[in-house]
């Protein structure tokens, strides 16, 4: 079992920055990939950005690219999504997840933390 503890959203106006994170802990030596989604109010879902551990590649959706970065930090067993220049639609509940498969499927999540970007 891996636990996930997002942290960091908030209520922030448009243009302005926020850092989110997320604490694993448990079994997180098979984690292979970690990522960060979304959920907006009466949407599905949706995939924002992802790293894979053994070398730190990062992914994004193209609506984040050039915004948001993700990174992490292996002695704190944390991993962060610095998101830039938010926008209203950034607004949604923002949730880490982890892949023990590359990707494929994401077998643990977190409790997910709101972001809000006012106009």
């Amino acid at each position: 079992q891996v636990q996930l503890v997002e942290s960091g959203g908030g209520l922030v106006q448009a243009g302005d920055s926020l850092r989110l994170s997320c604490a694993a802990s448990g079994r997180t030596f098979s984690t292979d990939v970690m990522g960060w989604f979304r959920q907006a109010p009466g949407k599905e879902r949706e995939f924002v950005a992802s790293i894979r551990y053994f070398d730190r590649y990062t992914y994004y959706a193209e609506s984040v690219k050039g915004r948001f970065t993700m990174s992490r930090d292996n002695a704190k067993n944390t991993v962060y999504l610095q998101m830039n220049s938010l926008k209203p639609e950034d607004t949604a509940v923002y949730y880490c997840a982890v892949s023990q498969n590359s990707g494929t499927t994401y077998d643990y999540w977190g409790q997910g933390t709101q972001v809000t970007v006012s106009s």
